[in-house]
């Protein structure tokens, strides 16, 4: 990674929550190396995470560590007033924070459906709304929600998180048009079936409709990649969408 004051991103802030791993990480290093500042977000993994902000100093790039639970809204109003005291700004934010489990529809508790929801949708809603006052101040910003290929199509076992990335979808568009008016731009990233190790609380990738056009499941950092081009300079005139990272398996 070589960084210069003419990279893209230099000069801004950006806060990634579930940047422990998978897309969160390939984010992460994406937009290190475009020269934003990081302040890299997890509950619970601080091995893995503090592990992803030193490759990211390593390579010559700003990263900081908030361990906060993005359902606590005071955890989060904590994680972001000590961003700004660190860096004087908020420039990006990218809503990745998941849990992903598989159950029969009628196996779920209303505890964790909850639970899914809260993590998903709670969690973008505090975030945004924490970080947003920050944005008008600073004269525009960048939010991209990561949602998923089955709250369009649909995935056995997962209405809980289909449902929550769902909600990510007519939540970006809302504050796509409240906020537009600051500068401000709101998209959402929905991935498809993207390989690589996933955690033993993710399962395995669940059924889907359909069969993949492409004839094969993504790689992590072409679903890190369209979040990477949503946070640049040149993307500032698109806002309301959501872009599908599936290799065809969903096309509106």
């Amino acid at each position: 990674m070589t960084l210069s004051d003419t990279a893209p991103l230099a000069g801004k802030v950006a806060i990634i929550t579930g940047a422990s791993r998978r897309i969160g990480r390939a984010t992460a290093l994406g937009l290190a190396a475009d020269g934003a500042a990081l302040v890299l977000n997890a509950r619970s993994a601080r091995d893995e995470v503090e592990a992803v902000a030193a490759e990211i100093r390593a390579a010559g790039g700003r990263a900081t560590v908030a361990m906060a639970d993005v359902t606590d809204e005071h955890a989060v109003r904590g994680m972001v007033e000590a961003a700004v005291a660190e860096h004087g700004r908020i420039d990006i934010l990218i809503n990745n924070a998941a849990i992903r489990r598989q159950r029969p529809f009628v196996d779920i508790s209303l505890a964790e459906w909850r639970e899914i929801t809260a993590v998903i949708l709670d969690g973008a809603f505090l975030c945004a709304r924490a970080v947003l006052p920050v944005m008008i101040g600073g004269g525009g910003g960048t939010i991209v929600n990561v949602g998923g290929v089955s709250a369009h199509i649909g995935a056995k076992g997962r209405a809980h998180v289909a449902a929550a990335k769902a909600g990510l979808v007519g939540l970006t568009k809302a504050l796509a048009i409240e906020f537009a008016e600051h500068g401000i731009t709101v998209n959402c990233v929905a991935p498809g079936k993207i390989g690589g190790p996933r955690s033993a609380s993710a399962g395995e990738s669940p059924p889907m409709p359909g069969t993949i056009p492409l004839g094969r499941e993504g790689v992590i950092e072409e679903a890190a990649g369209m979040i990477r081009v949503m946070c640049q300079p040149t993307a500032r005139f698109m806002t309301g969408q959501t872009v599908h990272v599936s290799g065809g398996l969903y096309m509106p």
